[in-house]
């Protein structure tokens, strides 16, 4: 009998193709939908694979900025974020409802998922988002997070996430991808990392500590250069240790 129940997801639907390799192991995904990436032939494609694996699946929104791939903040008004926010979902949704799939959960992407961690105006905007759309969806969010706190008052669903295959600074924020321990390379340690994350509710910082952290579901980066090696290997050792994906 399985001790624990967890999500695994993945980003996916970003140009890399290599959905097919990773819907076998995962549980949600969350689809680029036109901010950073994606456009309806790639959503439509991704949609196909999650409907045929039974994987939940997710709008992962970003900034509107290609040339960045969402990944650096950008100024823009709370207005036209709302506006480019919103279109991107529908866009999504629309693509969805034609493939009888349910949208499970919206998903914030890149830089937009950091500023709404610690941002209230940037969280507010978000969360206006989910309340505007017709059914019920999560919203994918960190732990301890403004976007987290905000949403909750506002009854919507909070699914608490941490990164698999990221380090933590002590204040919980991710530690930069300009830093050369940003990431977590092999199975191993991605299985310890997230192992003792389930386990203790803490997480271990780069410089040794422990903090309190809460998560439900665990991102696998779909960019990630062994993301399905990785996937593969982490998802056999959780259940082998009695962690079950759902």
């Amino acid at each position: 009998m399985s001790r624990f129940v967890v999500d695994i997801n993945a980003d996916v639907g970003e140009g890399l193709g290599n959905e097919a390799q990773l819907m076998p192991y995962i549980s949600s995904c969350n689809i680029a939908c036109g901010g950073h990436a994606g456009d309806e032939e790639s959503m439509r494609a991704v949609v196909k694979l999650a409907k045929l694996y039974k994987v939940k699946v997710g709008a992962h929104p970003s900034y509107p900025d290609k040339e960045n791939f969402g990944r650096e903040p950008m100024k823009i008004s709370c207005a036209d974020l709302y506006t480019s926010l919103k279109k991107q979902v529908r866009s999504l949704a629309a693509v969805l409802y034609q493939e009888n799939v349910p949208l499970h959960h919206i998903k914030p992407h890149g830089a937009l998922y950091n500023k709404a961690a610690v941002d209230v105006k940037t969280a507010q905007v978000i969360v206006e988002v989910v309340k505007s759309i017709a059914m019920p969806v999560a919203l994918y969010v960190p732990y301890k997070s403004v976007i987290a706190d905000l949403a909750s008052k506002e009854n919507i669903k909070v699914t608490y996430e941490a990164f698999a295959d990221r380090n933590y600074n002590d204040d919980l924020t991710l530690v930069s991808r300009k830093e050369p321990e940003a990431i977590i390379e092999t199975t191993e340690a991605v299985f310890d990392h997230i192992y003792n994350m389930i386990l203790t509710q803490k997480v271990r910082t780069v410089s040794g500590s422990e903090m309190d952290l809460k998560a439900d579901t665990f991102c696998v980066h779909g960019d990630h250069p062994k993301a399905v090696q990785i996937l593969q290997e982490l998802t056999a050792k959780l259940k082998v240790n009695n962690v079950k994906i759902l």
